[in-house]
């Protein structure tokens, strides 16, 4: 068997998987500055305004492989507002979605360390799938995709931040409704609902120097019916002049990462993730990721 037989194979498999339980939304290596995408309640939670790109992509060469871009902005409007939006578009073989939200949030001040914010996110989702596609993989449809049209649909999510200055807990559902999105059973792909998200995190900065800190970060992904998912993050910060640090997505893959500081606010990055288990020898399976970030 060569291994462009071997490709299609694999390709069809990860389709199925993800159709069948992969219903997650995209992973980012750099999650920890990408919080917006997660949780209404970060929006306008720095110091001034914020701006993010992101760009991920996977298995680079190969037609139609996943990929990422992500745009989000964030500033306080308010004594105590903030203000974000963002949009997501996201790529996976037949799949193809565009996802723009606008974040309110508002905090309280509850002693002179600690705010506990609260956010609401109202967002559209522009969904298409190429259902033609599917002869590709080998995998059938029923007769609800015979004539199946994109979708565009609207969303509500919700979440709550606590922050100091060392330490932080987050927790969010940012999609509350669960629109139609292709789903598999028995090789045959149907039109299905999509899942419910949780995202549950914390972080600590601990001080090694005076210039220099360990930032340590968990996240836990909760996708109803699906396996939940573990992700640690360490990232050494050098006095905001240069970061770099790893992390490990428990039973799915491991990440290396750094962040300039290439002037006063504005700072570039790169990450790079590798599969923990090699689906199939000969194909690039890596992830490569570009951020970045400016402060104004």
């Amino acid at each position: 068997m060569n291994l462009v037989s071997k490709l299609y194979i694999f390709l069809a498999i990860f389709l199925l998987s993800f159709i069948a339980i992969g219903q997650q939304d995209p992973n980012y290596s750099f999650y920890r500055y990408n919080m917006n995408i997660y949780n209404p309640a970060f929006a306008g939670s720095s110091e001034g305004a914020e701006f993010t790109l992101g760009i991920r992509s996977q298995w680079a060469g190969i037609e139609g492989a996943p990929e990422s871009q992500s745009a989000i902005f964030g500033m306080p409007v308010g004594k105590n507002v903030g203000l974000g939006v963002s949009i997501l578009n996201d790529r996976t073989f037949i799949e193809q979605q565009t996802w723009m939200a606008i974040d309110i949030s508002y905090f309280i001040q509850l002693d002179e360390d600690h705010k506990l914010y609260f956010g609401i996110k109202g967002s559209a989702n522009s969904y298409d799938a190429n259902t033609d596609g599917l002869v590709t993989y080998g995998i059938g449809q029923d007769g609800t995709l015979m004539d199946y049209e994109s979708r565009f649909t609207p969303n509500v999510g919700a979440g709550a931040y606590l922050k100091h200055d060392r330490y932080f807990a987050s927790l969010s559902v940012p999609k509350l409704l669960t629109p139609d999105r292709l789903q598999e059973r028995d090789g045959n792909a149907f039109l299905g609902a999509d899942r419910l998200h949780a995202y549950l995190s914390g972080g600590y900065s601990f001080i090694l120097g005076k210039t220099t800190d360990l930032k340590t970060m968990a996240m836990l992904r909760y996708v109803d019916a699906s396996p939940v998912s573990l992700e640690l993050t360490g990232i050494v910060d050098f006095g905001e002049r240069f970061e770099f640090g790893a992390s490990y997505r428990h039973d799915e893959s491991i990440s290396g990462l750094f962040l300039f500081s290439i002037s006063n606010g504005f700072n570039l990055g790169y990450a790079y993730e590798t599969a923990i288990q090699n689906s199939i020898d000969g194909l690039d399976n890596n992830t490569h990721e570009l951020f970045m970030r400016l402060k104004m």
